[in-house]
């Protein structure tokens, strides 16, 4: 189905993106080596602990679902912008304990595991930032404009950690605040991403991610937005 057929409409897709809670952070969480199941995260984000799995990784995933409804508050109330501010406001809260630091641009240098791509230097970040503004405004899809806010996040690396689901955080607000539904990557397509990502931290040619990124929009959803 088109994604040119769909009707953006904010507040359908903000409780379609609201519906999906669980989903999205099992997802996001698994995709980091954390094995949570659907329902263990909706008993978790129900308040009540789950056994066997260790307190970090508990943490981890409601410190996810935490930013999901920071970003949907933030959507709900036209607030969301796609600025240092906001970014680094959801980094407090998606990376609390996770990464070096949270809540600001990394102030050192970092590597990516597995490929020889070395991520620009901290001294460059607020300047590279300005220039993905810029870039992703002249892109004319909504849906590939805010991939490649995703992609560029990623590779840059603006922060120590957390900065795929970062990416995909800013992705999606970009995505929801114009009334379109979220992309969320399944835990299950976890290798094609991965070597797709790799390829592309060396190249930084965006098509085939992007490609990839938007087989990911769920079917039934689309459907859903697509209709009156």
């Amino acid at each position: 189905m088109s994604l040119f057929n769909i009707t953006p409409n904010k507040q359908k897709a903000l409780f379609l993106a609201k519906r999906q809670l669980p989903e999205l952070v099992c997802d996001a969480v698994n995709l980091e080596g954390i094995n949570f199941t659907i329902p263990e995260v909706q008993t978790l984000l129900d308040g009540v602990t789950i056994g066997g799995h260790k307190l970090t990784e508990q943490n981890i995933t409601l410190n996810q679902a935490e930013a999901w409804r920071y970003l949907f508050e933030l959507i709900a109330k036209d607030k969301f912008t796609i600025t240092k501010k906001v970014v680094c406001d959801l980094h407090a809260i998606a990376a609390h304990e996770e990464s070096l630091i949270w809540g600001s641009f990394r102030d050192g240098n970092v590597t990516i595991s597995g490929t020889n791509y070395i991520p620009p230097k901290a001294s460059q970040l607020d300047q590279l930032w300005n220039d993905m503004l810029r870039d992703h405004q002249k892109i004319k899809s909504p849906f590939e404009q805010a991939v490649f806010v995703f992609l560029q996040m990623a590779r840059i690396q603006f922060f120590y950690d957390v900065n795929k689901r970062m990416g995909r955080f800013m992705m999606n607000g970009l995505l929801l605040s114009q009334g379109y539904p979220a992309i969320n990557l399944p835990a299950k397509r976890q290798l094609e991403f991965n070597e797709l990502m790799l390829e592309f931290y060396q190249s930084n040619d965006t098509a085939p991610m992007t490609t990839f990124m938007l087989s990911c929009l769920d079917k039934q959803i689309i459907e859903i937005m697509s209709t009156t």
